[in-house]
């Protein structure tokens, strides 16, 4: 079972925010008292934390995946929703957080740094905190946004003053058994080190950490056997311990060969940037197993030649102790040395968070082509979170997202990109697709219309030409068949003349009956009481 994990990929699900709530107050002789909804409550953020307790990943390597808990829900009569308690990972010192492809977060090379690797989504407001003097009561409330969901890479790289480097078998972990109290596993067969073993040396007054970083052979450095997996961990080391077997059984292996083997893998494995080339760091080397006859006449015989190329050479012997204690006092001058040079140092620059340039809008237009025209995508932070707040099946509340996207100049914007009525502009992912209608002026303050409803939503079509003029003549033709059943309703009162024309038929009024007499001058003719009366 794997006891030393240094590199792990986390599955992280940071809370959501909860939502804001729509509510209305209601009192005895107050039916509507004015909006109470509350906000909902922020989701709960997952941090990292270097921690110097913590040693390995091994925790995350069995149980990658870690969600933190969600805001909750706004309530009634102003009350807020609960916030989601943060969630902090704690992980050793010297830990680097990777994106998926590759990029660094963050190098937590020393204790107590807090890096948020997952931001949690924020609550929404509720209509209470939407109301205003026009707005007084908003039939909507923000929806919460969701929170960060992702994979990041960590991968720690031991923190040590020196790394011992040197081929499978050579006395590396004895090495570190001998000089501390560590006690890592010890056999007689190559690669038996699977993971980087640490040691605390004391050595007079100094302190210091040594590591075994294992299997480097030869092509280490182009992923042969398991020198690639570890030799970022000789990264932060001050100074190289190289240990040479001198009582190798294998052929065609001395210590010369072995070490410029190494040295070679050194070399070709690359640095981060502003780092000190391995090479160029303090070496020491130390000459094993001269408990050995044959290996101490062998360390006797290449002790000239290493020396010759400018290396401190010490013999040295993990079973009998023997030069172990000079090569401590020697390690422990280069840690001292080092760690001087380090708080001469000037210090590191600090990160100034700036504000947000006067004319930076805070989004950007980007115009993409597409078989069906250009399609205008809107990017930036701002109008991507109003989107994921905006309930949709809420007229009031598009409304209220198209006054804040025109107030943020995303209107103005989108008409010097060059988009027109109709045109495909898309807010932030593609499933957030509009068809773009412009608006002159935000008059969402002066409709009056039912809560949660916005007239300026409604079906509202301007006719065409044609059509008024369809609707013209269909106006002009209802009016001549209302003349002409006019016209017919009249024909009971009408007579034709002498000369074919129709003549109103003259109606005598007084006591009585009256009758109209016919005649071709339009005389009356009335018979009142008997008595008759005619104009010769």
């Amino acid at each position: 079972m794997a006891t030393f994990v240094d590199q792990v990929t986390l599955h992280l699900k940071a809370g959501h925010g909860g939502n804001g709530c729509v509510s209305v107050k209601r009192e005895k002789f107050k039916p509507l008292a004015g909006p109470d909804g509350g906000n909902g409550g922020n989701g709960g953020d997952i941090v990292l934390l270097s921690d110097t307790q913590t040693t390995t990943l091994l925790g995350y390597h069995r149980s990658p995946h870690r969600v933190s808990p969600h805001g909750g829900p706004g309530m009634g009569d102003n009350r807020a929703g609960y916030h989601g308690d943060e969630m902090v990972l704690l992980v050793p010192v010297g830990t680097v957080v990777k994106s998926t492809d590759g990029d660094e977060l963050i190098d937590m090379a020393e204790p107590g740094v807090r890096f948020v690797v997952a931001s949690a989504g924020q609550g929404g407001l509720g209509n209470a905190s939407l109301a205003s003097t026009k707005r007084k009561a908003p039939g909507f409330a923000l929806l919460g946004t969701p929170g960060w969901e992702g994979d990041v890479l960590l991968e720690l790289k031991v923190v040590a003053d020196i790394a011992l480097v040197g081929y499978p078998s050579a006395g590396k972990s004895s090495l570190v058994a001998a000089i501390s109290a560590a006690k890592p596993k010890i056999a007689d067969y190559p690669f038996t080190t699977l993971h980087p073993n640490l040691g605390v040396v004391e050595s007079g007054e100094t302190r210091y950490t040594v590591a075994d970083v294992p299997g480097l052979i030869e092509g280490a450095s182009e992923g042969k056997g398991l020198g690639l997996e570890f030799l970022r961990h000789v990264e932060r080391c001050t100074a190289l311990l190289h240990v040479l077997d001198c009582a190798t059984l294998e052929p065609g292996r001395d210590p010369i060969s072995d070490l410029d083997i190494i040295l070679g893998e050194l070399a070709a494995y690359p640095v981060p940037e502003g780092q000190l080339p391995l090479l160029e760091r303090p070496q020491l080397i130390a000459l094993n197993k001269i408990d050995v006859p044959e290996g101490r006449e062998l360390a006797e015989l290449v002790r000239p030649e290493l020396e010759a190329r400018g290396y401190r050479v010490f013999d040295i012997s993990t079973v009998s102790h023997e030069g172990l204690r000079t090569l401590s006092f020697a390690l422990g001058e280069l840690v001292s040395e080092g760690r001087a040079v380090k708080a001469a140092e000037p210090e590191k620059a600090r990160i100034v968070m700036r504000p947000r340039a006067v004319n930076d809008a805070g989004f950007v237009i980007k115009v993409e082509g597409g078989s069906g025209g250009n399609i205008y995508r809107v990017v930036g932070e701002k109008p991507e979170r109003w989107v994921a707040q905006t309930d949709f099946t809420n007229d009031e509340a598009v409304g209220y997202l198209a006054d804040r996207l025109a107030r943020a100049g995303v209107e103005t914007q989108l008409f010097r990109a060059g988009a027109v009525a109709g045109s495909t502009v898309i807010i932030g992912k593609d499933a957030n697709v509009f068809d773009w209608e412009p608006t002159l002026s935000s008059t969402a303050e002066l409709a009056t219309a039912p809560r949660g409803s916005d007239p300026r939503l409604g079906e509202a079509s301007r006719p065409t030409h044609g059509r008024r003029r369809e609707t013209y003549l269909e106006r002009m033709d209802a009016k001549t068949a209302a003349r002409d059943e006019l016209a017919r309703e009249r024909g009971a009162g009408m007579w034709t003349d002498d000369d074919g024309f129709e003549v109103e038929r003259p109606v005598a009024t007084g006591s009585g009956t009256a009758n109209a007499a016919d005649g071709p001058d339009g005389a009356d003719h009335a018979e009142t009481g008997g008595a008759s009366s005619s104009d010769d």
